[in-house]
């Protein structure tokens, strides 16, 4: 185990240091300084090596926590990324995005701190980049099937790279100009530089796997010609359609999705030139949605310059502590300042949004609000509470609704269930040899859920192919998590 008195002698919970507010908008760096190794060696060595370690329940992949945290404790980094690559394809991007489940089912966290376990998980992956311990892995031998895999985001990532190194030739298939699916435009550069994608991506290339950006698979590639060139298909394609909001002044000008906004920022940060760009400089901005693509959207305001940025939530503000309905191991909904609430504007909770206002040339100008009250369940706006709020650009970033599937229904037939594509407990489709992962079959969800769905749709999909697999499948579609 770590430590064993490491939770007793360091019982403070210490993180990286955010560069300063002043210093980072300035840049798209990522926000967090470099992490001193005493200090995350230290704070491994909190972790108690539990007899039951609920942070394994609370992980979606099944991560081996105690045994790289005591790998991490004690100097043996090497070791400790062959642990963590054991059940996580991309540390790194989860080191860096995961809201992290796990830390809310720490034991410790019954009464102290939890321990940093996803610092320490993303210390252990960049450390093995630094030193090159990250090395291809082909496969010893060619099954000679193939795999279409559509959709380059972490599920379907996870599925090719799984099935690469199982022995099948594998080609991934994205619609974007760029690999990497919302990792690549849907993530601010301060939130994970670009350059992580591309170091995996070198990894990938170098066991076999094959990309093929943009092909968009249904229109260059109709699914049914797809599913006849290829022995089996794995759709990731992500659940893109965004929740709109349905009020008077919604086709004004200025009022846009927040993926419309965030994609075009990040393909300028990759150097593109794009063409009547939504920004935010000079304006002000409001930000409908209080989760992390609105976070996302706040951040990318500051650093465009905004004049003003309000962030409006239609419920209540979550509070500051575990609440009594959501005891431990259960993963709480708690207040949470990310670095883009840290860098300005104001956060407005009970706000409901009742029209968008229009200038005398058709764009929004301000948006009106209401209190919310809540009636019968319902959470409507409360009569006699309206007032406006100064808004010359408005982003929606109310979530999403399922996955982009039309021509999975007309070409292949596969029916949709609340905007998800169907699948079975082994995430194969209606059509043999069709399997789904991540957010098109289980509908909008973390980052960790994607990996684990991808690795476990990818052992499916060998044991289809083969009559049998070794790949590890750490979650079903009904599988939940105890923190979820």
């Amino acid at each position: 185990m770590a430590d064993p008195k490491g939770f007793l002698k360091t019982r403070e919970r210490e993180l990286p240091t955010r560069r300063p507010v002043s210093l980072r908008l300035m840049d798209w760096k990522e926000v967090y300084e470099q992490g001193d190794v005493a200090t995350v060696r230290k704070q491994a060595g909190r972790c108690m090596d539990c007899g039951i370690p609920f942070c394994h329940q609370g992980c979606p992949l099944g991560n081996l926590i105690p045994e790289w945290n005591d790998l991490m404790w004690r100097g043996e980094g090497r070791q400790a990324i062959e642990r963590l690559h054991a059940t996580n394809n991309f540390p790194e991007f989860t080191g860096r995005l995961c809201p992290a489940p796990c830390e809310a089912s720490c034991v410790l966290g019954i009464n102290q701190p939890a321990v940093t376990i996803k610092n320490v998980e993303v210390s252990i992956i960049d450390q093995a980049f630094a030193n090159d311990w990250v090395e291809p892995h082909p496969p010893e031998r060619l099954t000679g099937k193939t795999v279409a895999v559509v959709g380059s985001g972490p599920a379907g990532l996870a599925a090719a790279q799984q099935l690469t190194r199982a022995g099948h030739t594998v080609a991934v298939f994205e619609r974007d100009d760029r690999i990497g699916g919302l990792l690549r435009y849907g993530i601010p550069d301060f939130k994970m530089e670009k350059r992580h994608i591309e170091t995996r991506l070198k990894q990938m290339q170098a066991e076999g796997t094959r990309f093929r950006a943009g092909v968009n698979i249904g229109t260059d590639i109709p699914w049914d010609e797809l599913r006849t060139r290829y022995d089996a298909v794995v759709v990731a394609t992500g659940a893109l359609k965004p929740r709109d909001l349905s009020i008077p002044g919604r086709d004004l000008s200025g009022v846009h999705f927040a993926m419309e906004y965030l994609v075009q920022q990040n393909r300028v940060g990759a150097g593109d030139t794009v063409v009547d760009q939504i920004t935010a400089e000079g304006k002000h901005v409001v930000v409908l949605g209080g989760g992390d693509t609105g976070a996302d959207c706040i951040g990318t305001a500051h650093r465009q310059h905004a004049l003003s940025v309000t962030n409006l939530a239609i419920g209540t503000q979550p509070p500051h502590e575990r609440p009594e309905h959501q005891p431990w191991p259960m993963t709480p909904t708690l207040f949470e300042v990310s670095s883009a609430h840290e860098e300005g504007g104001e956060r407005v909770y009970l706000a409901s949004t009742v029209e968008f206002l229009s200038n005398e040339t058709g764009e929004v100008r301000a948006i009106r609000v209401a209190e919310t009250e809540y009636l019968d369940g319902r959470r409507v706006p409360k009569a006699g509470t309206e007032r406006e709020i100064p808004a010359d650009l408005v982003l929606l970033a109310l979530g999403f609704a399922g996955t982009e599937g039309d021509e999975l229904e007309s070409q292949l037939r596969l029916p949709l269930d609340r905007g998800n594509v169907e699948r079975d407990g082994d995430y194969q489709t209606s059509e043999p040899g069709v399997f789904v992962a991540g957010d098109a079959g289980r509908g909008q969800s973390l980052i960790v859920w994607a990996i684990a769905e991808g690795r476990a749709a990818a052992a499916a999909v060998d044991r289809y192919l083969e009559g049998h697999t070794e790949l590890p499948a750490p979650v079903r579609p009904t599988d939940r998590a105890i923190a979820i």
